[in-house]
């Protein structure tokens, strides 16, 4: 008899984005006339980089002939686009990460779920609430929630709240934890920690022998020079710390799926009798066994990104959702919303005053035909918060604010 794994039956019924896509689906079909302004999933709006195109283009071409064709790549990328990787987005910040420490995949919501495959089933997990769903999601197909409690917490994650009470900075665990979830420029909340504010996260991983996970998929979108860009820009942290990137906000490659994971060579895990295991390997092993590598194409189109042209039209894409994101910041603020994000990152996080999320997010859809993130969909500490996204376009972004 074929058994089931049964700890998907203990999710709840629905993904996060999938609920809101159902709603907005039931509402649009007795409404088909409204004009609906989607600033809830972090879809992008712009096209690729014209660089970025002009690869893909090139790419396309090498492989109509004998000559230049490609078949299997290296799983863990090629190496024109990790060298890249090595000396643009991390020797400016004085970081020493080496091509093989470097995995390119086809998403962070890949990566950052798929990671649990090297760590023990024992393992205790903390995530900042609220929080990503993935961190959580993955966890518990994997058998480390636990029981899901009323409060929409699962018995065996540790939560930390970060809210505007204790200005969406975490505190450190109460409790010893093995594996620590670390967002920042945070998804949902928009906010970021300074370098001050995130090192003692590294001093807790050193001195527990625990290991971060750092998503720094919006690292792009940091304006202030006392937010690190990577988590490897505090001492220490090679030894204890992942960290995942995208490049699917910064150059618009949410369709086209490219970004990678750092997997220092000194990060470390253990045995359960104390043996010390290397996690660079474990990850390679993963990799080589689950995953077939990025398409030669796309990585060709990521490479673009690094020349002085591709640099610039990413700046320009950048500065683009900056912008749309201080019209929201803005406009939210002038009608007396609280107001958080938006600063080192594309997402605005808002109070709903004390209104429920979801109900909130059904007097936006209803009513203004905007659709939001209800802030309770990431946890329990986003109950009474929406999220909203800059990745629209400016004439739809300014629209949205006025209808507010």
């Amino acid at each position: 008899m074929i058994q089931i794994n049964e700890h998907f039956a203990e999710l709840p019924q629905s993904y996060l984005f999938t609920e809101i896509a159902r709603r907005v689906k039931k509402y649009q079909e007795k409404h088909p006339a409204a004009d609906i302004i989607k600033m809830g999933i972090g879809d992008v709006t712009l096209p690729l980089p014209k660089v970025c195109i002009e690869a893909m283009h090139k790419a396309v071409d090498e492989m109509a002939y004998k000559e230049t064709f490609r078949g299997y790549g290296p799983e863990q990328g090629y190496a024109f686009l990790q060298e890249k990787i090595r000396d643009f987005d991390f020797k400016p910040l004085g970081v020493n990460i080496e091509t093989d420490e470097i995995f390119v995949s086809d998403g962070a919501k890949s990566d950052t779920g798929n990671i649990v495959d090297i760590l023990g089933i024992d393992n205790k997990i903390a995530v900042t609430d609220p929080v990503y769903p993935v961190y959580v999601d993955t966890n518990v197909m994997s058998g480390r929630g636990g029981k899901l409690l009323e409060n929409g917490c699962w018995s065996n994650i540790v939560y930390l709240p970060t809210n505007s009470e204790n200005g969406f900075v975490p505190e450190l665990p109460k409790e010893e934890v093995s594996v620590i979830y670390l967002c920042f420029p945070n998804n949902p909340t928009g906010t970021a920690l300074t370098r001050e504010q995130l090192k003692p996260w590294v001093d807790y991983a050193l001195q527990h022998k625990a290991l971060i996970l750092f998503d720094a998929a919006y690292e792009a979108f940091i304006t202030e020079k006392d937010v690190p860009h990577s988590i490897y820009e505090i001492p220490g942290a090679e030894e204890v710390a992942i960290e995942f990137r995208s490049y699917s906000k910064t150059a618009g490659f949410t369709g086209t799926r490219c970004s990678y994971t750092v997997v220092p060579k000194s990060c470390k895990a253990y045995g359960k009798n104390g043996e010390v295991y290397y996690l660079n390997g474990f990850w390679k092993r993963r990799q080589c066994t689950k995953f077939n590598g990025t398409p030669y194409i796309i990585q060709r189109a990521a490479e673009a990104i690094y020349s002085a042209e591709g640099q610039q039209q990413v700046a320009d894409i950048i500065n683009y959702y900056h912008e749309n994101a201080g019209i929201i910041r803005a406009g939210l603020s002038q009608k007396g919303f609280e107001v958080f994000g938006g600063v080192n990152s594309p997402y605005i996080w808002f109070k709903t005053g004390e209104k429920d999320s979801w109900k909130f997010f059904d007097y936006l859809l209803e009513e203004k035909n905007i659709v939001t993130t209800p802030g309770v969909g990431f946890g329990p500490s986003g109950q009474g918060y929406i999220r909203m996204t800059a990745f629209n376009t400016n004439e739809r972004t300014l629209e949205a604010i006025e209808r507010i």
